[in-house]
């Protein structure tokens, strides 16, 4: 493999292939099962061998294929224990690594963007890439100024190939459904197609890493790398090290856990506050465990690090304050005034009318983790709200089928749901509560103006109220008083 394919020939054949490994291996299932063997271990094989089938091509064919199953991989909380068993190893597997471009076309792209003496921008360059993502891949080097480096380098054809494979992936979303039971696929690859495009263009990216870069400056908490150098199709900033955050999730502490958790969370809503951009892409992969001044220093030390800011949504207020004060009225058990909220934002079109109550008692288990002081984040959780809102025999699922998603709110559900997923994967310990207090627009109610004295007495006016009502004022005024009544 030269460098990306992009003859759309070539790479929908390799989709295509996809619909028809299943069915090829549904055939041989059936003829295990014919010879003899039970139904348990032929399904668990079965499973075994789509997974690497699925994720060797989404490797491969990187673009739009692989965001695909990067996007697959957060959800993988939401499967069932009997399908996510096999499938797991080829999801983390998924977010971390992909095959690699060629040397020779990683140098002709930088000597395409950065000029033909590229290599005297840096004292060190690694040819073997440190990490490779959907539309790109990552090479440790070392700046002239001798700062160490992670230098980004698109795929050549990555833009057209990106787009063409979520178009292609779009047409298989009925197969691909079962991964994610419960969970329509077809908008999600919409939305990303949609979205995704602005991935290719590095100057925005840059942009926003250099906002959060520059608010995260030696912050206790979140560290963003600073932004070193752009241009077309190449990015350098500054290297990253640390834990990578699947693997937390494959062999973390509690302690490593619970605090990647809290940060997690502590970014998600404090990023929009106080940059005005949401990052869209939390898949683990973007996010490193950063220890304090010591390894073995307390968790209160450790600081969560944030990589690739290739898709961000623009919120120059912030989380919409709908977000917030319909959460809190939910929490209080404010059906009419929820129904109310959400018919007025466009979650519930104007043809369309439910029972308040309904409405109320469909969103209070999916928002569990906000009405206690600290939430256990799990799978079996995250399967159980799966299957309630899935199951088509459901309440749940019948209701929510009449809910309506605002083209605003697109990329801030997705991304609140990726990190809900996510934080289930570390099986984190979370006060959420915390975090929605301190960052989330109208989810703590504005304090109102004290409202008249029902004494009808001026507070501002010298004296207090005695407890039969009558204002004291002193002795000076009751002094005029009495030579006034004597009088």
């Amino acid at each position: 493999m030269s460098d990306l394919p992009r003859k759309a020939v070539t790479r929908t054949a390799k989709l295509a292939a996809l619909p028809l490994g299943f069915a090829g291996r549904a055939t041989w299932g059936l003829g295990k099962r014919i010879g003899g063997r039970s139904a348990e271990i032929v399904g668990r094989e079965l499973q075994q061998r789509t997974a690497e089938q699925l994720f060797k091509v989404l490797g491969e064919l990187k673009g739009g294929a692989m965001k695909f199953g990067q996007a697959l991989s957060v959800f993988e909380s939401a499967l069932p224990e009997e399908i996510a068993g096999p499938y797991r190893a080829a999801l983390t597997k998924l977010q971390e690594a992909a095959p690699p471009m060629p040397t020779s076309t990683v140098h002709a792209v930088l000597a395409e963007r950065l000029g033909e003496d590229w290599r005297e921008l840096f004292e060190e360059f690694e040819d073997k890439p440190a990490a490779a993502a959907s539309i790109g891949q990552v090479h440790r080097a070392v700046w002239h100024d001798g700062r160490e480096v992670a230098v980004k380098v698109q795929y050549p054809g990555a833009g057209q190939a990106l787009l063409s494979d979520l178009a292609q992936l779009s047409r298989f979303a009925r197969l691909l459904g079962p991964l994610i039971p419960g969970m329509d696929i077809k908008p999600l690859i919409t939305e990303l197609r949609d979205r995704v495009s602005e991935e290719l263009d590095y100057s925005l990216e840059a942009e926003a890493q250099r906002a959060h870069a520059e608010e995260f400056a030696d912050d206790p908490d979140v560290v963003v790398p600073a932004v070193v150098h752009q241009s077309d199709e190449v990015l350098v900033t500054e290297w990253m090290d640390g834990v990578p955050l699947s693997e937390v999730i494959a062999d973390g502490t509690d302690e490593q856990r619970n605090r990647a958790g809290q940060l997690l969370a502590r970014f998600l809503f404090s990023g929009p506050a106080r940059t005005g951009l949401l990052h869209a892409d939390p898949h683990p992969g973007n996010f490193r465990l950063l220890a304090g001044d010591s390894p073995d220093g307390p968790a209160e030390e450790w600081r969560l690090g944030v990589l690739d800011f290739g898709t961000v949504d623009r919120l120059p207020d912030g989380l919409p304050p709908t977000i917030g004060t319909s959460l809190r009225m939910t929490l209080d058990g404010e059906a009419d005034m929820v129904y109310e909220l959400l018919c007025e934002e466009g979650f519930v079109k104007e043809s369309i009318e439910l029972d308040p109550d309904a409405v109320l008692h469909y969103l209070l288990p999916i928002i569990e983790p906000a009405q206690a002081e600290e939430f256990t984040f799990t799978r079996s959780w995250m399967r159980q709200q799966a299957a309630r809102v899935g199951d088509p025999r459901s309440p749940a699922h019948q209701l929510g089928k009449r809910l309506n998603l605002p083209p605003a709110y697109l990329l801030i559900h997705r991304v609140t749901l990726s990190t809900i997923g996510v934080l289930c994967q570390l099986g984190a310990t979370v006060r959420l509560r915390d975090e929605l207090e301190a960052w989330m627009p109208g989810f703590v109610p504005e304090e109102e103006p004290p409202g008249p004295d029902p004494t009808g007495i001026d507070p501002d006016a010298s004296g207090s109220v005695t407890s039969d009502g009558r204002t004291d004022t002193g002795a000076d005024n009751h002094a005029e008083v009495v030579e006034e009544s004597t009088a």
